[in-house]
């Protein structure tokens, strides 16, 4: 897990650098509000586009899943801080929250990328994601229950899409009911690291002690709960640290939050401006997990990841050398002409869609499964429940200003 709102070294506040021409469009008003154009823009005219800065922008399908699988391609902690370093950059933000996680198996390559990938894998299992689905399905019926009986209007970020992740993961990961509203305020600290890092870091400080009094609590008395299942693993490998335990339990329930809510936000919107769309998974319900995965390719969440060149490479027959670093726009190979056909269609049933919204190769989400089902149960449930659902009259929409991460502040909608 790499956090950073910066884009070719310079947050859009800060930053020793604005960028240049294409990359500088991705940070304007309206890239904010449609950021699809501009990367069209850019997949026609430098698809493998190095900055003056020397950071290099991947917009072409082939070129960024192809870059996803590549092991000179690094996601280590260390490398990526020396690159970003070495473009003067304010690294506060970057530096101190990737101390703070440690070398969780989202921060590392391979072989250490494998053996702590392997560690969540046993614990992680389709079965018990699976085994999750009438518990989220209780806890949407919930939250929709809440907001109706609050009114005929609702936002939707804060009604349903924010505190289902946080519920669910909750209950995976068997955190008491009453120690959940401060697990809740220590989340919302860790969104808006870059606001208040002192803040943000005092939550973590706080979030860790947390979770190390409950995963000694899960070796004196194991229950059927995630934490329990790591413990065990651990005991099955004794490689594995009591640090990098406790880091992959912190990566594990914080990594999907922010990306859950927004699927099923950016998700509900491109269904309420598509109303043919809507119209036909109301008349299907059927269609509902190939919905999802349109959904999570019409509009994705994660914009881009970035990566740090290990060793030298050549892409679209560019040479990238060591040290650089790489932007792969996973939202600009979600539109890419050359994989979808008429990618700027939302189509629900569209066939053979294999989007990049979970990444790709040995990095690929772990999360993803549990997200897709979440937001399989909300937007099924909204569809059938709410017939009139529809976006309140004189909406404004706003997007968070962060060009790697697509996130509404909110949602309003009637019904």
């Amino acid at each position: 897990m790499t956090s950073t709102e910066t884009l070719d070294g310079a947050r859009d506040t800060a930053g020793p650098a604005r960028p240049d021409g294409l990359a500088a469009a991705l940070l304007t008003p309206g890239a904010r509000r449609d950021p699809y154009p501009f990367y069209a823009r850019m997949r026609r005219e430098d698809p493998v586009h190095r900055s003056p800065q020397g950071i290099w922008y991947l917009t072409r399908y082939a070129d960024v899943e192809a870059a996803l699988g590549d092991l000179r391609l690094s996601n280590d902690r260390d490398r990526m801080t020396r690159a970003y370093s070495a473009l003067g950059g304010d690294l506060k933000a970057l530096s101190r929250l990737t101390e703070r996680l440690g070398r969780v198996m989202t921060n590392t390559d391979p072989p250490d990328h494998a053996r702590l990938r392997k560690l969540a894998n046993r614990a992680f299992t389709a079965r018990r994601v699976e085994a999750l689905r009438d518990g989220v399905q209780r806890i949407v019926d919930q939250l929709i229950d809440e907001a109706v009986a609050a009114g005929t209007a609702m936002d939707l970020i804060e009604a349903v899409a924010s505190p289902l992740p946080m519920s669910v993961v909750c209950e995976l990961f068997g955190i008491p009911d009453e120690d959940r509203p401060q697990v809740k305020s220590w989340f919302r600290r860790f969104g808006r690291l870059s606001e208040d890092i002192d803040r943000s870091e005092a939550a973590i400080d706080q979030y860790e002690e947390y979770l190390s009094g409950l995963i000694r609590q899960r070796r004196r008395e194991p229950g059927d709960d995630l934490i329990s299942a790591l413990v065990a693993t651990q005991a099955q490998d004794d490689r594995l640290t009591d640090s990098e335990l406790l880091s992959t339990c912190f990566v594990l329930i914080t990594a999907g939050d922010e990306t859950t809510t927004h699927l099923i936000g950016n998700g509900m919107l491109a269904l309420l401006r598509h109303p043919d769309q809507l119209a036909r998974l109301r008349a299907d319900p059927g269609l509902i997990r190939g919905a999802v995965e349109e959904l999570a390719r019409y509009d994705t969440v994660t914009q881009a990841i970035v990566r740090v060149v290990a060793q030298d490479l050549e892409i679209g027959g560019r040479t990238l050398r060591e040290g650089e670093l790489v932007y792969l726009f996973l939202g600009a190979t979600n539109r890419d002409p050359e994989r979808f056909e008429d990618p700027d269609r939302l189509v629900l049933s569209r066939p053979g869609n294999r989007h990049l919204s979970f990444g790709h190769g040995p990095h690929f989400c772990l999360g993803g499964p549990l997200a897709r089902l979440q937001a399989e149960v909300a937007v099924a449930t909204l569809v059938r429940r709410l017939p009139e659902l529809r976006l309140a009259d004189g909406a404004a929409l706003d997007w968070r200003d962060n060009p790697l991460q697509r996130r509404l502040t909110a949602l309003p909608l009637a019904y």
